[in-house]
């Protein structure tokens, strides 16, 4: 620490995983004077928030937009206290989200009240209903969420409304981004999705989303801190339940006063710890919950945009019946077919992006079968949504479930951390701070958030705890 306070540790602070909640973790840390290091497995940082280039084409890997922007939303907020907020260019695109289902076509802008009176166009009798469900979500204050943590999503619904289309075109998005449909999923988190992805959504980092982890490990290694990539962690040392630093696969060992984890909670208790240092009732605990399900993610570079192609930077929703328990029941089981699914045309108009929810299966299953999927998710979006779009694909390809396990070694290839059932939210086994000293949790594996906007806060609010016990925390 350039304080000299722990000047016989490598580093004050290791962090394992350069995603956004690990990058804005180490961003405050080192501007606050300490001496940082963080450790990822990929060859590049940002997790599932990547970019990639094919033949000519850039992909988003995974994450493809992102909240919470507004004037006093948390990435706002976050990315101005780090003096980032001039150095990359965020557009927000409007609509943010169209759900299309067999009877509506529902627009979500960035006027709220404009979204509002076309939920009421097409639901005149809901009137009354949704301008109070959209009040309730955006004038509550976040204390005012916590009553939410035990219900389920649909019982927030059935509160407000009687219409079950509408309740299923408004869930369609949070189990999408949630994996789990509103009869499992907490109306906590179901609640911010609404709030945090589709009422303040839309919003985009540079020419590629792969601009936001860039930025973010430029600022933090100008602030003093060491990123190392294609650096995999193999053990947290613990000593007399101390965190002391890190041992990497490549046989080097770094020492530090503070260990922060932004991988995956399994692999940080059960590989990286282990059964010698963890408490077995925790270990238990943690072997015992439920991963989310993971996405199957299409990716196509077009010669020439087909007319039907919605604006670019729309998410376009695609919900072919209105039982959300079954859509969800058929993306869990999943074999051949992809019944509903998110399709994205780029910003800058030569790809589209679509995902599905998906199980992990195994390898071999998506070895064999990912060429059929692709095919059958293609003439999907040309049938549904977009007439001629086979003839318009000069590059095909797709990220299955095993892929995102290789990007983040997340559990299963987990898109959204641990399935947010109400039972499993808040977990107090999984909280930031840990039974270990100096040991500390970030990112969306402590089950207390998701998304980007989610994952950006709780790395702030960690590096807060740690300045706060060295005395040197700044509001």
């Amino acid at each position: 620490m350039n304080s000299g306070k722990n000047n016989h540790y490598d580093y004050d602070v290791i962090i394992i995983g350069a995603g956004i909640g690990g990058l804005v973790c180490g961003c405050y840390l080192a501007k606050a004077g300490m001496k940082v290091l963080i450790a990822e497995q990929h060859h590049k940082p940002g997790g599932y928030c990547t970019s990639f280039k094919r033949r000519g084409f850039t992909f988003d890997a995974a994450a493809h937009s992102f909240g919470s922007y507004r004037k006093d939303g948390n990435m706002r907020r976050i990315l101005e206290a780090l003096d980032l907020d001039k150095r990359i260019k965020i557009t927000r695109y409007t609509p943010s989200d169209i759900i299309i289902s067999p009877d509506y076509k529902v627009t979500f802008w960035a006027d709220t009240d404009r979204t509002v009176r076309e939920l009421q166009n097409a639901f005149p009798e809901e009137s009354k209903s949704i301008s109070n469900f959209i009040e309730y979500l955006t004038t509550s204050k976040p204390i005012d969420f916590a009553v939410l943590r035990k219900k389920t999503f649909k019982e927030l619904l059935d509160q407000y409304f009687r219409n079950e289309k509408l309740k299923a075109i408004l869930s369609i998005p949070i189990l999408g981004n949630g994996a789990l449909p509103p009869s499992l999923i907490s109306a906590f988190t179901g609640a911010k999705i609404f709030t945090e992805f589709i009422l303040d959504g839309g919003y985009y980092a540079g020419d590629c989303m792969q601009a936001l982890p860039d930025t973010l490990a430029e600022r933090f290694k100008e602030l003093g801190g060491t990123l190392k990539t294609s650096c995999l962690v193999k053990r947290i040392k613990v000593k007399d339940n101390e965190a002391k630093g890190v041992a990497l696969e490549n046989g080097k060992d770094f020492s530090a006063k503070y260990v922060i984890s932004n991988s995956d909670a399994r692999q940080t208790f059960l590989k990286l710890l282990g059964n010698k240092i963890v408490k077995k009732d925790i270990l238990h605990k943690i072997d015992s919950m439920t991963p989310s399900l993971s996405i199957f993610i299409l990716y196509l570079g077009i010669d020439k945009p087909p007319k039907s192609l919605p604006e670019p930077g729309t998410n376009v929703w695609f919900l072919p019946d209105y039982n959300i328990d079954d859509l969800y029941l058929s993306a869990k089981n999943m074999t051949t077919e992809i019944k509903y699914f998110m399709m994205r045309f780029s910003p800058d108009k030569k790809t589209i992006l679509a995902f599905a929810n998906a199980p992990f299966k195994n390898k071999d299953f998506w070895h064999s079968n990912k060429p059929k999927f692709i095919d059958t998710f293609i003439k999907n979006i040309e049938i549904n949504l977009v007439p001629g779009l086979s003839t318009r694909v000069v590059y095909k390809d797709a990220a299955t479930p095993y892929t995102l396990y290789r990007y983040t070694l997340n559990y299963n290839g987990a898109a959204y951390g641990w399935a947010t059932f109400p039972s499993q939210l808040f977990t107090p086994e999984l909280k930031s701070t840990t039974p270990i000293k100096g040991l500390f949790l970030t990112g969306h594996w402590t089950t207390h958030t998701q998304g980007i906007p989610g994952v950006a806060y709780l790395g702030y609010d960690v590096a807060k705890l740690i300045l706060k016990k060295e005395k040197i925390y700044k509001k």
